[in-house]
C-alpha cells in the first residue's frame, strides 16, 4: 500500500468520506500499485445518472483482473468504502466494480479490444439497425 492510499484510508478513519477526486485518486493509485496498464478515466456525468466517472484499465490476464479487483475491494473496505456491486470475478476477463460515483472496469486485453468502452462512452458509436 503506497503513502497516498494510506493517507486516504486515514482520512476515512477520521470520519471524512472519500468522494469526488479523492475517491478517484484512491482508485487510480490502487490500480497503479497493482501494475495495470492504460488507465483511462471518462467523465460520464452528462451521459449517465448511474456514475460520474468510469475508470477503465487493462490487466495482463484473467487472473490479474481478479487480483486487481480483489485488492481494490479489500483496500476500499478498509477505507470504509463498500462497493455497491461486483460483476465478473468468477470468469475474470472483465471485472466491474461499482463504487457509487465511480465504476471501474478491469479488463484483459482481449475484452478491452472487443468492447472498446472508450468509444462507446465517448458518444462516437454508431447505431446499426438491421
Amino acid at each position: 500500500m503506497n503513502v497516498k492510499i494510506a493517507a486516504l484510508i486515514l482520512q476515512q478513519i477520521k470520519g471524512i468520506p472519500l468522494q469526488g477526486t479523492q475517491l478517484l485518486d484512491f482508485i487510480i493509485n490502487n490500480l497503479e500499485d497493482m501494475k495495470v496498464k492504460n488507465v483511462v478515466t471518462l467523465d460520464v456525468t452528462k451521459l449517465s445518472p448511474m456514475a460520474d466517472k468510469l475508470v477503465i484499465c487493462t490487466a495482463t490476464s484473467s487472473r490479474h483482473c481478479r487480483a486487481v479487483a480483489n485488492n481494490l475491494l479489500v483496500d476500499a473496505k478498509k477505507a470504509g468504502i463498500p462497493p455497491l456491486g461486483i460483476e465478473g470475478m468468477k470468469d475474470g476477463g472483465w471485472v466491474l466494480l461499482d463504487m457509487n460515483d465511480v465504476v471501474i472496469h478491469v479488463m484483459d486485453q482481449e475484452h478491452r479490444d472487443f468492447y472498446n468502452l472508450e468509444e462507446l462512452w465517448s458518444g462516437n458509436s454508431k447505431h446499426i439497425n438491421g
